[in-house]
């Protein structure tokens, strides 16, 4: 989840605010990759989620990570809530998922070893405590009431929305992690073929990086539990997007949607301000009920926008949010699926092809079958297998076309990153498969196996 955002002041002209999302457009050669993932913590000995504080917690990660490693601390009411540094942020999810919020960087040899630093320092603080942490979509065996509520105010507002609008928000919001990448648009025209792509193509990156089977110690009957819990959250702010493929799509038509997603809250003073299910409409007319006779800042609409979760989500760059959390390998695979289709432009052109002729109907049954049935969905005559396979094959041309190499130029390029995905299209096969075959065989159905096995 995002941390509160700084910055800019009262907004007093509507246009402001497709202004601030066009204010991301940047030239091709400043287009950066931010990779964020999310993981679980565990206590080693009794195989329980962390708390917050205590001798095996959360907390106690963060100080180490802050005293042994040099990151900044970031605190909330007194409460260390997070860590930064050079332009990387570790936050906490709303169960005590740790985060992390990767910097802006050029290609992605940078970001995976971003991520590998980051990995290493986790696991040295984890081991000296007794703790562990494991890549899974969904918490594979714990209930609602062993993951605590982390101290941020910001949680404990969702929590109880979450309650009245789904049926799945809290369970999101605990029991499961995500890998996600962040990419940059050069043009309005260029954001909106991006966008595109990238939400009739998060179906894709659901099936290949689908890795939450199971759900309260047993098989749930798919691949990606986390995506199904997505789809039954709240439907103001999730879902496939179908205005983003209608004529005219543009900065203006994100901004009159986001719009019309109630609000969860004003940040102010360091305090999270209750606005839950009020209208930015009312707050751009000073007509806010939470505060009354006041205009909100360009701050207010930035942390606004972090409070829509759809499958590809606009802000001043583009969140590809499609992919369950998953094992060490797997987080350099992301950033190179979709760098792949989307920094370069044949690339780009040829995915669009692919899915240009796709309706919404498709496009939303491709979603709920990858969930279902990963790399064995069908749709409309659309065989996810194959797919795949196409669009693998795409991102890699796009990956050589860019021929970035890495290791001090012993490393051609990025396609390496692909090698995980491209034995998912060879076998057929992604995590949740492994991961069921194991329950199923050598496991003897003893879930409790998969951390030793599975954990970073």
């Amino acid at each position: 989840m995002s941390i509160p955002q700084s910055g800019g002041g009262p907004i007093e002209r509507h246009e402001q605010l497709a202004e601030y999302l066009a204010a991301g457009c940047k030239p091709k050669d400043d287009w950066r990759i931010g990779t964020e993932h999310e993981k679980f913590g565990y206590c080693k000995d009794s195989l329980k989620p962390i708390p917050y504080e205590g001798e095996r917690s959360v907390l106690m990660v963060l100080e180490g990570l802050r005293d042994r490693h040099g990151w900044a601390p970031v605190e909330e009411s007194g409460k260390l809530i997070g860590l930064t540094k050079d332009g990387a942020n570790v936050s906490l999810e709303p169960g005590g998922q740790l985060e992390l919020s990767g910097a802006p960087l050029r290609t992605i040899h940078e970001t995976c070893d971003e991520v590998n630093q980051h990995l290493r320092e986790v696991k040295d603080i984890a081991d000296a405590v007794g703790v562990g942490f494991i890549g899974l979509g969904a918490a594979p065996e714990w209930t609602h009431d062993d993951m605590p509520l982390m101290p941020k105010g910001r949680y404990k507002l969702m929590d109880g929305y979450m309650r009245k609008v789904g049926t799945m928000g809290t369970t999101m919001m605990r029991r499961t992690c995500t890998v996600q990448v962040n990419l940059d648009f050069a043009t309005e025209a260029d954001m909106v073929q991006k966008m595109r792509v990238a939400l009739a193509l998060q179906p894709v990156a659901t099936a290949l990086f689908a890795n939450s089977p199971f759900f309260e110690g047993k098989p749930n009957g798919m691949k990606s539990w986390r995506a199904r819990v997505w789809r039954d959250l709240d439907a103001d702010r999730t879902g496939m997007l179908p205005f983003v493929f209608e004529e005219g799509f543009g900065f203006e038509a994100y901004v009159e949607y986001a719009l019309d997603v109630p609000m969860y809250f004003v940040y102010r003073d360091g305090k999270y301000i209750n606005a839950l299910g009020q209208s930015f409409r009312d707050f751009l007319k000073g007509e806010l009920p939470a505060l009354p006779g006041e205009v909100p800042t360009l701050s207010d609409w930035a942390d606004h926008l972090t409070t829509i979760f759809p499958e590809a989500r606009m802000k001043k760059f583009i969140e590809m949010r499609g992919a369950d959390g998953g094992p060490w390998r797997r987080l350099c695979a992301l950033p190179a699926f979709w760098v792949g289709l989307m920094y370069d432009q044949s690339s780009l052109d040829a995915a669009w092809d692919l899915v240009k002729g796709w309706d919404a109907p498709t496009r939303d049954a491709l979603r709920v079958a990858a969930a279902d049935d990963g790399l064995q969905a069908r749709v409309n005559g659309i065989d996810m297998h194959a797919l795949a396979r196409e669009v693998v094959d795409i991102a890699e041309a796009g990956l050589k076309a860019r021929a970035l190499p890495g290791a001090g130029g012993l490393i051609p390029d990025e396609t390496h990153f692909l090698n995980a995905l491209k034995e998912s299209v060879e076998s057929g096969q992604v995590p949740a498969d492994e991961l069921l075959e194991k329950y199923e065989g050598a496991w003897g159905g003893d879930l409790s196996r998969i951390y030793a096995e599975y954990s970073y």
